[in-house]
C-alpha cells in the first residue's frame, strides 16, 4: 500500500516573506520602505531576529550582532520583537493551512510543510493548492509567502528559497535529475559553514560532485554521514511531514568533515554556532522557557560528554564557551562534533510554531 513516504508525495513549503519585518509594517505602514531590523538595541548584546530587504541591502541579516547591523546601515530602524502580535498572526496562516490539509509540520512562526498527497483541493494538483494558500494570505492577511513543492521535504524547502520573495517555485520527480547536480553543497541541511570548508578542500563544491563519489569514499571522508550526503544529494529524502510535539530542548550541532584537535580551534567555532542557536530561539520565541542550557562535544572515537548548567537567563556566548572548556577538559581528545543547547520548560498556550524567514 502507498504511503506518505513513497514516491508519490506531494509536499509544500510554505516560508512566510520577512515575516517579522512584514508584521511590524502591516501594524505600522509608516515604516513601508524603511530599512528594519528586529532585535535590541546596539548597545546589547543582541542579535536580530531578521531584518527587512530593503535592511538587507547594506548587508544586514539575521543572527547579525544588532551594533554590527548598525554599523552597515546607519539609518536602521531598530524594532524589539512583539511575539504576541506574530503569534497571533501565525494563527491566521496556520488557519489557512488548514483549509488544505490536516498533515501540517510547523516549524516556527512562520514555515510550515504540508503533505497534500491526498487533497482533493484543485484535482489533487499541489502545485495549485500552493498557489492559492499565498494568494489568500495576501488577501486576508496583508502578507505575503513563498512556497516550494516537491515530492519530499528536503526538495520543497529548497524550492521556497528559490523565488523569494512573494514566488514559487515546482520541482517534479522528473526535474530531480536535472535539478541536483549544480545545486551547492551548502543548500544540504546539516552542512554548517565548517563542513561546507572541509569539503571545498576536497573539491565538492556541488551536489554533483558528491554524486560522482563513491559511497565508500563519502564514507571515509565524512563517517557515518558520508551515506546520507550521498543520498541527499540524490534528492532523495523519506522524512514524514509530522505533526508538532512540544519541544524540550533546543540544539545546534557541527559534525567536522575532519577531526578538530585543539582546544582553541574548538572555541573558534562556537560563536558561529552561538549565532545559530539565538536566531533558531529567537525563531520560536523560547526565550522565557530557558530553564538551563549545555553543551555536547562528540570525540574522534564517538564517546560523547555534555556540561550543563541550570538558568533562566538567556546564556551568552561566553557562558557556552566555559561549559565547553569543563566538557573538553575531561577526555582532551580530538573533537568531531560540538552542539551548543538549551533545555525548554513546558510549552505555553501556542499549539504549535512555525520558523523565521532569514
Amino acid at each position: 500500500m502507498e504511503t506518505r513516504q513513497s514516491q508519490g508525495r506531494k509536499i509544500i513549503h510554505v516560508d512566510m516573506d520577512c515575516f517579522y519585518a512584514a508584521v511590524e509594517v502591516k501594524h505600522h505602514p509608516e515604516l513601508r520602505g524603511r530599512a528594519l531590523g528586529i532585535g535590541g538595541p546596539p548597545n546589547s548584546r543582541s542579535v536580530l531576529c531578521t531584518a527587512s530587504y530593503e535592511a538587507r541591502k547594506f548587508g544586514v541579516r539575521a543572527a547579525m550582532p544588532s551594533s554590527q547591523a548598525v554599523r552597515l546601515c546607519p539609518h536602521l530602524v531598530l524594532i524589539p520583537p512583539n511575539f504576541e502580535l506574530y503569534k497571533k498572526e501565525s494563527r491566521a496562516v496556520r488557519e489557512i493551512f488548514n483549509r488544505f490539509s490536516e498533515h501540517i509540520e510547523p516549524l516556527s512562526l512562520d514555515e510550515a510543510f504540508l503533505d497534500v498527497t491526498d487533497s482533493a483541493h484543485f484535482g489533487g494538483s499541489a502545485t495549485q493548492i500552493a498557489h492559492e494558500i499565498r494568494r489568500l494570505i495576501q488577501k486576508e492577511l496583508n502578507l505575503t509567502a513563498s512556497a516550494g513543492v516537491a515530492p519530499n521535504k528536503f526538495l520543497a524547502k529548497i524550492a521556497s528559497d528559490w523565488k523569494k520573495p512573494n514566488g514559487q517555485f515546482v520541482i517534479r520527480p522528473q526535474d530531480i535529475a536535472g535539478f541536483m547536480p549544480t545545486l551547492p553543497i551548502e543548500k544540504i541541511y546539516g552542512v554548517g559553514k565548517v563542513t561546507a570548508e572541509r569539503m571545498h578542500s576536497l573539491g565538492l563544491y556541488t551536489c554533483g560532485d558528491i554524486r560522482a563519489q563513491s559511497i565508500p569514499q563519502l564514507r571515509l571522508w565524512f563517517g557515518s554521514r558520508g551515506e546520507d550526503l550521498f543520498r541527499l544529494a540524490q534528492g532523495q529524502d523519506e522524512r514524514p511531514v509530522e505533526p508538532h510535539s512540544e519541544r524540550k530542548s533546543l540544539t545546534v550541532e557541527e559534525t567536522f568533515a575532519q577531526d578538530v584537535h585543539t582546544m582553541e580551534e574548538c572555541l573558534e567555532v562556537i560563536p558561529d554556532l552561538y549565532r545559530d542557536w539565538e536566531r533558531r530561539m529567537s525563531a520560536g520565541n523560547y526565550h522565557d522557557r530557558i530553564r538551563g542550557f549545555v553543551v555536547k562535544v562528540k570525540f574522534f572515537d564517538f564517546k560523547s560528554t555534555t556540561h550543563e548548567t541550570s538558568s533562566r537567563a538567556l546564556p551568552t556566548v561566553q557562558d557556552f564557551v566555559e561549559l565547553f572548556k569543563h566538557a573538553w577538559a575531561r577526555h582532551a581528545k580530538p573533537v568531531r562534533l560540538i552542539g551548543l543547547g538549551t533545555r525548554l520548560e513546558g510549552e505555553p498556550e501556542i499549539p504549535y510554531q512555525l520558523k523565521l524567514a532569514i
